[in-house]
């Protein structure tokens, strides 16, 4: 009796530890305590983000979407507000022939938003336009990426997100938000 106990408790010992290093693997430590320019500005720390991860990842992609909007109107005169198609708004601006669109991040949470990059991408081309993404964060969902780009979209994500807008406008948004870090700071 004894003996089959401890085969019992063996194989569940097993599948206990099967899970654990699953579970280890899953825990993104670098991705909990990384930050980024935009959390810097505020002040942000990732405990304090991880309070409440999606609010911040809603807000601070918002402040992406008017920063990058901002310097896109100021700096082309080729720039075009967020295109309508229907009820859609497949991307917030327009420069030139291209359809940009902005994130903070791609999580796998965003199943919804990858199907409409994989519907857009495509509707945008037919219209004339290079569809673009531009993501302030490095740490996103590979397989997020991958979606976007079958869906037809130029992904760029960290530092060769800045170094596109550079290129497109000449300003330099990550010097710009590095030189305000804690600026803003939120207060709690």
């Amino acid at each position: 009796m004894n003996n089959e106990k401890n085969k019992l408790q063996s194989a569940l010992d097993e599948i206990l530890a099967t899970y654990q290093k699953g579970f280890s693997e899953k825990v993104y430590s670098e991705e909990n305590d990384d930050h980024d320019l935009l959390m810097d500005v505020y002040g942000i720390t990732p405990l304090l983000k991880r309070e409440n991860r999606q609010y911040w990842g809603r807000e601070l992609g918002m402040c992406w979407q008017r920063l990058v909007v901002e310097v896109c109107r100021q700096t082309r005169a080729d720039f075009g507000p967020a295109l309508r198609i229907g009820a859609d708004e497949p991307c917030d601006l327009i420069v030139g022939n291209l359809a940009i669109d902005t994130k903070y991040r791609i999580g796998s949470g965003d199943s919804g938003t990858l199907k409409k990059f994989k519907a857009y991408g495509p509707t945008l081309a037919e219209k004339g336009f290079t569809p673009v993404l531009l993501i302030v964060r490095e740490d996103n969902l590979g397989a997020a990426i991958t979606a976007c780009n079958a869906g037809g979209w130029t992904v760029t994500t960290g530092q060769q997100t800045f170094d596109y807008l550079l290129k497109l406008t000449g300003f330099d948004v990550k010097a710009f938000l590095q030189q305000r870090a804690q600026a803003f700071p939120v207060a709690r």
